[in-house]
């Protein structure tokens, strides 16, 4: 009988993995991250030569970790759990070994292929709209199973299962496949919403079988090779396990914006059908972890954003970490809309008005900057007015680099002036929501009310826009 140290902290181990950084996360009962450890792999080539995962690296990385936590003698863990990037399969045989490159989501989808596929099922507008997935060539991940069907069919026929990469983890540990319900309704062009099941295609092509049987977010499963008492979860898709926090603390529908490169509004709680205009309009449907679908639009702003600053810093003369003090100041908005120098520009989805300013307008950084940011705010506000029908919003949460930026969230607050704005901020959401998914499995103190920070933003009334 292995003695166990009563002293010891009950814990939590999460996999975060990211295309760059793969991280290792101990949480307390509190979710309070105790440990944490990152690495980062060089990539590889597939047999095309296009970079991939290397999946090899990865799997040892978790053998080597657990390993090394499990020799903390200061900690318990009882329950390990994954979340990872979506639209990424890892092909295993009926031995359970990887058989083909994780291959990468932006490889180059082959256009003949793409043609036969939509001239066979009806269109891009239809298959889209059906399955709630703007048609993004292997960001579908379903079409890279279509693809090795039709071009390399004997790897196709090996094949027993296609696990998406959290559910490949968690195979590893437990000899278990399963599929996981927030990883096919990620953009995968895999699921008929209106039926809640696989589409008409990927049974009439063969695919569905490809697939292992569809678990509860909430299911854990014992390791295949010891008699430890901790349990593992088949593991999520990153972008639902970050709303999970939200989903757990709040009760009012709310919306959420998680920006970073992305800038992504999440609506857990409009459950609209994606219409043609908003999945041209980058509007796209999420299933988050209790199987509910999540209204979304994307937004590329935090790249625009990063461009513009470089833009200004250089005119200006100034380093780019001077424009991440800047504040937030209603005089300088107001001095920019009363100059009849500096006109309205159309934007579109894909470009904000300012990169066709003329920054010679401006006196100062300063001022160009919150131009910038009026200009990306006209672009957001288009982004989520598209999934804010379907319920009566109460709130809006802004997460990662934009929910610190003052000028964002107050312009924000003032575009939505019945609808109460937070800056939310919380260590490793993603890391988080995969550990609560499983909370009942492993945790025995209720959730803590304290995980999301927030800071309210009210509508600032002095200035006009």
């Amino acid at each position: 009988m292995i003695a166990v140290d009563m002293s010891a902290i009950p814990v939590i181990a999460i996999f975060d993995v990211g295309k760059t950084n793969k991280k290792l996360f101990l949480f307390d009962e509190n979710y309070k991250i105790v440990f944490e450890k990152s690495a980062r792999f060089t990539e590889t080539t597939d047999e095309d030569g296009d970079p991939c995962e290397n999946l090899e690296s990865l799997r040892l990385s978790v053998f080597e970790s657990l390993r090394e936590v499990f020799k903390l003698k200061e900690f318990s863990i009882e329950a390990i759990n994954f979340s990872t990037y979506g639209a990424s399969f890892v092909h295993i045989d009926e031995n359970g070994k990887a058989i083909a490159p994780l291959y990468n989501y932006l490889k180059e989808f082959p256009e003949e292929l793409k043609e036969q596929f939509y001239n066979t099922y009806g269109g891009e507008a239809k298959l889209a709209r059906e399955t709630s997935s703007p048609v993004l060539g292997n960001l579908n991940s379903g079409m890279q199973l279509y693809r090795l069907k039709y071009q390399k069919p004997n790897l196709f026929k090996q094949i027993k299962y296609s696990l998406h990469l959290p559910q490949y983890l968690s195979f590893l540990l437990t000899g278990k496949a399963f599929t996981d319900i927030t990883s096919i309704g990620c953009h995968t062009g895999l699921w008929d919403f209106a039926k809640n099941d696989y589409h008409d295609w990927v049974y009439k092509e063969g695919i569905a079988e490809k697939f292992a049987p569809i678990a509860d977010a909430d299911c854990v499963l014992k390791n295949s090779e010891d008699n430890s008492n901790y349990v593992i979860g088949i593991g999520l898709h990153d972008s639902s396990a970050a709303l999970i926090p939200y989903l757990v603390n709040f009760t009012e529908p709310f919306v959420l914006i998680s920006t970073g490169t992305w800038c992504i509004s999440l609506n857990p709680f409009n459950n609209t059908p994606v219409t043609d205009e908003e999945l041209e309009n980058d509007c796209l449907c999420y299933i988050q972890y209790k199987g509910a679908p999540v209204k979304a639009s994307r937004l590329f702003a935090g790249n625009e954003h990063e461009i513009q600053v470089k833009k200004i810093a250089a005119h200006f003369g100034v380093n780019t970490s001077v424009l991440k003090h800047v504040e937030y100041d209603a005089g300088v908005i107001n001095k920019i809309k009363c100059n009849p120098d500096i006109k309205n520009i159309n934007f579109t989805r894909h470009q904000s008005a300012f990169t066709a300013r003329d920054l010679d307008l401006f006196e100062n950084y300063t001022e160009a900057y919150h131009q910038l940011m009026l200009d990306i705010m006209d672009q957001q506000v288009q982004s989520t007015n598209m999934i804010l029908k379907g319920a009566d919003i109460h709130r809006i949460f802004v997460d990662g680099g934009f929910s610190k930026n003052p000028i964002y969230m107050n312009l924000l607050a003032k575009e939505f002036p019945h609808i109460e704005v937070f800056a939310a901020s919380m260590a490793q959401a993603t890391a988080i929501g995969t550990a609560i998914a499983i909370h009942k499995c492993w945790n025995k103190k209720p959730l803590p009310a304290d995980i999301i920070e927030l800071k309210y933003y009210s509508a600032p009334h002095h200035i006009s826009l």
